[in-house]
């Protein structure tokens, strides 16, 4: 039987949104480097950054290089020079997250996929393997977003996707990889704190009583950039819809109310609904980058269902086992949900009205505990499949066969 053992040190690369801004970034980088500090903990992880305090200070106990994409590091965001030393200067570049899209394709301040591809062959030559990590991909609209990914599937062995969607997009659009292996986003790992911290939060969120029951509420900004203008009417009218079926599903139900943000560009419209709300001002609202990510996700087991929006909010929920209602504007949300058989629990931007979605939420919220027996195991299993790809990398580092780790 093989060895796991890397033979020697290494270094490995890992490419994300990892600002500190996304809890759910955040939680991606953080289970990553545990899971593979667990296995091989003398790798050293260089991490491409716009906040390279933020990556120190949070993931100190790990070896880490932070490199800044800053325009005094000779970067705008991704493009420029510590990309290009970060993908040369290692053994292996991971790609995190769903950071392979062809939308705004020559904007560096928002794609990533044009800088990625062109440094791609110049890894290929240098043979630095360029692996999809328990990734998702695409959208992919052009010939240009096409070309582009497909550099980045040459320059390396396999592709570690962590939804059926994005394998079948690549397929339908003719794409090659060696091989796709079934992984899982990172972030289903994450450890919550021990219970004390988690009640001493919660005597603070709720300093006047211990609630019984809570709906917990996390909305975004993106509306209609990634429905294809699908979306009706202006961000007001949304908020309006939210709120309405939110005040009504409380009511009836006797539930208190705990709102999420986990990307720090939400608060805006955030608190446009919060407004809307009844008793708006007495909501407490969880945020990042106050609580960590390991904090976002203990608060979110004592939420007996969660709204939400954002792709990772949602992982973090079912994480702990809170069954969710997606309230979907961004594609890779609702191909997590049907990987772990939830698709059900969904309805797109442009089909929300008053009362499409307060039947939605009404009904979830009945069938919550049923739900939430059916989330556990299939968790479990998506947990599994997302540590089992460190021992795949572990194979491509060693020079082994990757098919044989899969197989």
């Amino acid at each position: 039987m093989e060895s796991n053992k890397v033979t020697k040190p290494k270094r490995i690369t890992v490419l994300g949104n990892f600002s500190g801004r996304n809890a759910g970034d955040n939680a991606i980088l953080g289970n990553l480097l545990e899971d593979f500090s667990r296995v091989y903990p003398d790798i050293e992880f260089i991490v491409p950054t716009l906040n390279a305090g933020f990556v120190r200070a949070a993931f100190g106990q790990y070896r880490i290089r932070a490199l800044g994409m800053m325009p005094w590091n000779g970067a705008l965001k991704i493009f420029g020079l510590p990309t290009l030393r970060a993908m040369l200067a290692t053994d292996l570049v991971l790609i995190t997250d769903n950071i392979l899209f062809d939308r705004a394709f020559f904007n560096p301040a928002f794609n990533y996929l044009s800088t990625i591809s062109m440094i791609a062959p110049l890894c290929r030559r240098r043979n630095i393997p360029l692996v999809l990590y328990n990734a998702s991909v695409g959208p992919i609209t052009s010939r240009r977003g096409e070309r582009a990914l497909q550099k980045v599937l040459d320059a390396g062995p396999v592709g570690i996707l962590r939804d059926t969607i994005s394998r079948e997009h690549m397929l339908e659009l003719g794409l090659r990889c060696p091989e796709f292996i079934e992984g899982a986003d990172c972030a289903l790992n994450t450890t919550v704190p021990d219970e004390k911290h988690i009640d001493s939060i919660m005597d603070r969120l709720f300093p006047q009583r211990s609630p019984r029951k809570i709906i917990g509420l996390n909305i975004n900004a993106y509306l209609s950039s990634w429905q294809g203008g699908k979306a009706k009417g202006a961000a007001s009218d949304f908020t309006s819809i939210v709120a309405n079926a939110v005040n009504r599903l409380r009511a009836e139900s006797d539930a208190d109310l705990m709102i999420f943000v986990t990307q720090v560009m939400d608060h805006g419209i955030t608190d446009e609904l919060r407004k809307k709300l009844q008793g708006g001002d007495q909501i407490p609202v969880v945020a990042n980058p106050e609580f960590s990510y390991n904090e976002i996700a203990g608060l979110l087991s004592r939420v007996d269902m969660l709204i939400g929006m954002r792709t990772h909010a949602q992982i973090l929920a079912v994480s702990v086992g809170t069954p969710v209602v997606n309230i979907n504007s961004y594609p890779k949300t609702l191909a997590f949900l049907k990987t772990i058989g939830m698709g059900r629990w969904s309805i797109d931007v442009g089909d929300l009205s008053d009362s499409s979605f307060y039947e939605l939420t009404r009904e979830a919220w009945q069938c919550r505990s049923e739900t939430r027996e059916k989330l556990i195991p299939e968790v479990q299993r998506e947990r599994e499949k997302a540590r089992s790809a460190v021992e795949v990398v572990g194979r491509i580092l060693n020079g082994a066969q990757v098919r044989a780790a899969s197989g």
